[in-house]
């Protein structure tokens, strides 16, 4: 059995909708689908996930919400009218859509969740009336009735163990189409609440564990994964196999294609995950596997830069004596729910690196006076412009000169290089670079690898 995701891009509109159809219908296996809400269609368009977001506010703001709401009906109303789906079969999607700022929220946030989530709810619900329309056994299936349940925040959620013990007792037949909404479960109160964004990729992964697929499949835009990003490699080589800690090391800087969280659940199931096109479904893809037994075509298999770090840089002289000193500094980035994302140090020196997407210039402030009363360095420092590159293969393990072959490149085009840092896993090696230079890094390092 396959479970099959599809991306907001690959159901935006009725043409859309047909060919994810021709797709799940051309393989026998494919037997779970975790649908997205629609994404844009074109250039410039709405997704309805934004949709719904601005509709959520509105209703915060006690604004009118007529407008919003007809946009939103409009776009499913357009794909409904696509397959002649008669009016009654879509009027209990509009009434449960319309509905929403009635029902009962325990506070705003979780308002705001489950006003998100109804993109998807509403996409599955008519993804399950299409089919059956064209005259396939197809069942919606809610993350209610199969068990998906979450815990953490209702906009960032995780999900909870017990999930994998419901979906055991999740009983279907071999004939039918299990359709289901992506991007949320429910808490143990009973309420909706919603992955990180992107989090369709999360629920198709905790199906295919759950269900024990053989493969996960992933449909989007891109025929596959790239060694680079395509808009600063022209034309980059595609990842044929990957394993899923080289995923899990490339999503960290920046890798967008697949949520990086989602590899968790499909690691702890063993089960292999297909990237494919929508648009091209005959194309390989890439597969992401398991390390167990993976044999690299390539010494590096992937190289990517995240331009979204900052540092806090700290001088102190006999740094190296002071017992818990990164304690110390750990507790206050702790006490104001800030996680750090590398910390390299010298006898009298420290750079702890950030994402940006944490912390705002306000915080900075607080925490930068809270380290200096602490600890009272010799010099601190705030670099906002910091970008890391991340070069990653399977291959890379045993190989000796690794190192000089990414950096000569680097001298060869005078970037600079204040940070390096190699991964405990030893597929891995970080370069701190400036914003600046982060495109011309990967260029130099793609060039030296996979040019010729």
């Amino acid at each position: 059995m396959k479970v099959v995701k599809f991306g907001g891009s690959s159901l935006a509109d009725g043409e859309h909708f047909a060919q994810a159809i021709k797709i799940i219908t051309a393989d026998p296996q494919r037997r779970v689908v975790v649908t997205s809400a629609p994404g844009k269609r074109k250039a410039g368009d709405i997704k309805v996930t934004d949709l719904l977001i601005t509709y959520a506010k509105q209703v915060l703001a006690h604004e009118s919400t007529t407008a919003t709401t007809k946009q939103i009906i409009g776009r499913y109303q357009a794909i409904a009218d696509y397959f002649n789906v008669p009016a009654t079969k879509l009027t209990p999607l509009i009434d449960r859509l319309t509905d929403l700022p009635s029902w009962d929220y325990p506070n705003n946030n979780y308002l705001l969740a489950a006003f998100k989530a109804h993109g998807e709810w509403l996409n599955a619900n008519l993804m399950a009336i299409v089919l059956q329309q064209l005259g396939y056994e197809a069942r919606f299936v809610t993350p209610e009735e199969a068990g998906i349940r979450v815990t953490g925040t209702p906009n960032n959620a995780t999900v909870a163990p017990e999930t994998y013990a419901l979906l055991d007792r999740f009983s279907f037949n071999d004939s039918e189409l299990l359709i289901f909404p992506g991007f949320y479960g429910i808490t143990m109160a009973g309420h909706i609440a919603t992955f990180s964004r992107g989090g369709s990729d999360i629920t198709g992964a905790i199906l295919a564990r759950g269900l024990h697929a053989q493969l996960y499949e992933n449909f989007t835009d891109v025929d596959a994964i790239y060694v680079a990003n395509p808009a600063v490699v022209k034309d980059p080589q595609p990842i044929a196999k990957m394993t899923y800690r080289e995923m899990r090391e490339l999503s960290y800087a920046g890798f967008s294609v697949f949520h990086d969280e989602a590899l968790i659940p499909a690691i702890q199931g063993n089960v292999p995950i297909n990237v494919k096109n929508t648009q091209h479904p005959e194309k390989p893809g890439t597969l992401i596997v398991p390390d167990k037994g993976f044999q690299p075509a390539d010494i590096v298999t992937g190289v990517v830069s995240g331009k979204h770090f900052a540092a806090i840089y700290l001088h102190k002289y006999l740094l190296n004596k002071e017992a818990g000193f990164t304690l110390r500094i750990l507790t206050i980035l702790a006490r104001h729910n800030v996680s750090y994302e590398h910390m390299p140090s010298g006898i009298d020196d420290i750079t702890i690196i950030l994402d940006k997407n944490q912390i705002d210039d306000e915080l900075v402030d607080v925490i930068c006076n809270e380290i200096q009363e602490e600890i009272n360095p010799d010099q601190l420092e705030w670099i906002d412009n910091y970008a890391i590159t991340m070069v990653v293969g399977e291959g890379m393990r045993n190989r000796t000169g690794v190192i000089n072959d990414i950096l000569e490149p680097l001298t060869k085009n005078n970037i600079p290089v204040p940070i390096i840092n190699q991964g405990a896993s030893r597929i891995s090696i970080m370069i701190g670079t400036y914003n600046q230079d982060a495109d011309r890094a990967v260029q130099a390092i793609y060039h030296r690898f996979f040019a010729n």
